[in-house]
């Protein structure tokens, strides 16, 4: 794990905070400290550590100590914190292990700091909602996040495709795929293949009005689902209107190597907090639309809490800890430094302060929020253990369509088999 201190993280960055305004708690007796652990990355980490600076050059009888460390080794690290009772004040905390560390103990309920000492009356309450474990308050959102099919929008208009973006069905879309790739020879191709991408294949089911799990954690979504899904893609691939196959079948790419970065398709289905650091990468400027619908269908896509902050049950100090997490989302200082970088925050105010200094990549990723709130469905309760296996299993399986190995249809009765055993198993 990187631990690093407030002093030398802002000494390598060069950088100091002036005192926020909007401290939430009076001058107190020195010696007072809490932990705050996040998973991140070295954008992430360089505005957490000055938000800290903020923070203590407010209060400077707190002292906040930062942890970071990356996502694919930060549950490890929280798992076992949280068995040697040793869990940092403040965690970052994501929407499929709410449920579960909440059950376990390891949090605690925020109910009874709201308008006290956690100023959160005027936010969305969409975004509110998410972090709720049986009624109560558990997780705060810092930002909130969607589907969105990003693309070169050079390239859809010299294609002259003229859909509209919000409203657009999977018809729309592969006629959009088929004239790109037409109008450009095949230079470009209409759209990465998203046949192995399960997050897009889940909003598909939910247009078919199921979830991909139920509120057991049995496996829902039907055989006829993944066969129809993978054989939308088998017909494009067809056509040659999709990414070719060897690229598909390169597992999570990173997106510098993905279809919008390098040019060689005009769209692909990625997260909105991810569009700043698309356009970062990509040759052309990038526009955002909605997972395409299914005509009559229900809505597929979802507003979904890209990250919480959370209140360990080891909190010491819980007033110092619930004034650092109130100006996280409260004071104009720490939300100008925060920025987008953790999704959309849920406070009107807040989106309104930031307004006059975002970059225009960053101005699309709120118009687009905003864009899609009428058209969006429920969010689907957290995935099961075991979802992370299933994961592995529909690109493992749909990984034998995309090479021509295995029919659609055939290839679905065995991933839905699988699946299914999957989650019973890890029950």
């Amino acid at each position: 794990m990187t631990k690093l201190t407030r002093r030398s993280m802002l000494g390598a960055m060069g950088a100091a905070a002036a005192a926020s305004a909007f401290s939430a708690i009076p001058a107190w007796a020195a010696d007072r400290s809490i932990r705050h652990f996040w998973w991140g990355n070295p954008e992430r980490d360089k505005r957490t550590f000055a938000v800290i600076d903020v923070f203590q050059k407010a209060n400077p009888a707190i002292e906040v100590s930062g942890e970071t460390i990356g996502w694919g080794d930060y549950w490890t690290k929280m798992a076992t914190q949280t068995a040697g009772r040793n869990m940092a004040d403040l965690v970052q905390m994501d929407y499929r292990f709410l449920f579960e560390y909440v059950r376990r103990g390891a949090l605690l309920p925020l109910d009874e700091h709201i308008g006290k000492s956690l100023m959160i009356a005027d936010f969305d309450q969409g975004p509110l909602e998410g972090g709720k474990v049986d009624g109560k308050l558990y997780a705060l959102n810092i930002g909130s996040n969607s589907q969105v099919m990003v693309h070169n929008t050079r390239v859809f208009q010299e294609a002259g495709i003229d859909a509209d973006l919000i409203n657009w069905t999977w018809d729309d879309f592969a006629k959009a795929c088929e004239t790109i790739t037409a109008k450009t020879n095949g230079a470009v191709k209409g759209s990465d293949d998203l046949s192995l991408m399960i997050e897009t294949f889940e909003s598909w089911v939910r247009q078919n009005g199921r979830e991909f799990y139920d509120a057991d954690g049995k496996v829902t979504a039907t055989v006829d689902d993944v066969a129809s899904y993978w054989q939308f893609w088998a017909d494009l691939r067809e056509k040659g209107a999709v990414r070719d196959a060897d690229k598909t079948v390169i597992l999570d790419p990173p997106i510098a190597e993905s279809g919008i970065a390098v040019g060689d398709t005009a769209m692909s289905h990625y997260w909105s907090n991810q569009l700043v650091g698309i356009q970062a990468v990509a040759k052309d400027k990038i526009g955002a639309a909605m997972v395409p619908h299914k005509a009559g269908g229900k809505p597929g896509q979802f507003i979904k809490p890209s990250m919480f902050m959370s209140l360990s049950r080891d909190a010491k100090d819980t007033d110092a800890a619930m004034a650092y997490m109130n100006a996280w989302v409260n004071d104009p200082e720490t939300t100008a430094i925060l920025g987008l970088e953790r999704g959309i925050p849920c406070s009107p105010k807040v989106r309104a302060a930031l307004a006059p200094n975002l970059t225009e990549v960053e101005k699309m990723s709120v118009d687009y929020f905003e864009a899609i709130q009428s058209r969006v469905g429920p969010l689907p309760l957290p995935a099961p253990k075991g979802a992370g296996e299933v994961r592995d299993a529909f690109m493992r399986v749909g990984t034998d369509v995309v090479l021509g190995n295995a029919q659609a249809a055939d290839a679905a009765t065995a991933f839905i088999e699988e699946a299914q055993s999957i989650v019973e198993r890890a029950q």
